[in-house]
């Protein structure tokens, strides 16, 4: 873990096999909300034209290739290059953390082992990606959340994109809220946030078509959400419970 006040060192190693170029401008630009990327590596076997649009973006990112030949069709030696390297850079002690970047569950072990020695990991993959390997790091951003898209209203926070509904992101806010601590059922919206990603690494407003969790919360009926700027408190919206009135019943027969 990095001291506090100090910008995390970070070594970004890149599977070029499972992701695509196309992300690489929002990849640095949400590692640099992390920490400093200090290491820009990138495994793949660049003799093919298959990885081109890798190759056009290399020198603008700092990126170094580690050129990995396919001698043997179905043997990848990019993966076990990459977990060969994230070892030794880990037995370095030079580094707070690791953003390894793929969608392949063969990473799982790797995260895990990084998070034994202390080093924090940091997941960008696709959505397809297995859960194995999403709960294996510390924080999982998808890579379809880095591709720049436009509001689809200039009136909302919405984006046009939409990973999923927002109701499905209402399930696991109700269960986070339930376990913390409250004022009246009321939690603090960045307590909130931290313990959503402490349970679900992979939870990214985002995801949910919004850039934050505040304008997430606000969209769902299940929610009350109260205060500004940094006082922000959200809780389970009360249900209204009608009581209806008792029948009447018949009125005793007088004893004769």
């Amino acid at each position: 873990m990095a001291n506090e006040g100090k910008v995390p060192r970070l070594a970004v190693l890149i599977d070029a096999d499972n992701a695509s170029a196309k992300i690489v401008g929002g990849l640095f630009e949400e590692i640099a909300k992390i920490g400093e990327a200090s290491v820009r590596r990138i495994y793949g076997d660049f003799s093919t034209t298959r990885l081109k649009g890798w190759e056009e973006v290399l020198a603008k990112y700092a990126i170094i290739p580690q050129q990995q030949f396919a001698y043997i069709p179905g043997k990848n030696a990019s993966d076990i290059t990459l977990v060969i390297d994230a070892m030794d850079l880990l037995h370095t002690g030079r580094f707070d953390g690791f953003c390894l970047v793929s969608s392949d569950s063969d990473f799982t072990r790797l995260a895990a082992r990084i998070r034994e020695e202390g080093a924090d990991v940091y997941g960008f993959g696709e959505l397809k990606t297995p859960e194995s390997f999403r709960q294996a790091c510390r924080r999982f951003i998808y890579t379809e959340n880095l591709v720049p898209v436009r509001p689809a209203d200039p009136g909302t926070t919405q984006t046009a994109r939409v990973l999923a509904a927002p109701q499905n992101a209402a399930k696991l806010i109700k269960r986070v809220i339930g376990e913390m601590d409250s004022e009246q059922g009321w939690v603090h919206l960045g307590g909130l946030g931290a313990q959503l990603v402490n349970l679900a690494p992979d939870f990214d407003p985002r995801t949910y078509g919004f850039t934050k969790l505040k304008e997430l919360v606000q969209s769902l009926a299940a929610f009350d959400v109260k205060g500004q700027s940094g006082a922000v408190y959200v809780r389970i919206r009360p249900t209204t419970v009608q009581t209806r009135e008792p029948a009447s019943s018949p009125l005793p027969t007088p004893a004769q």
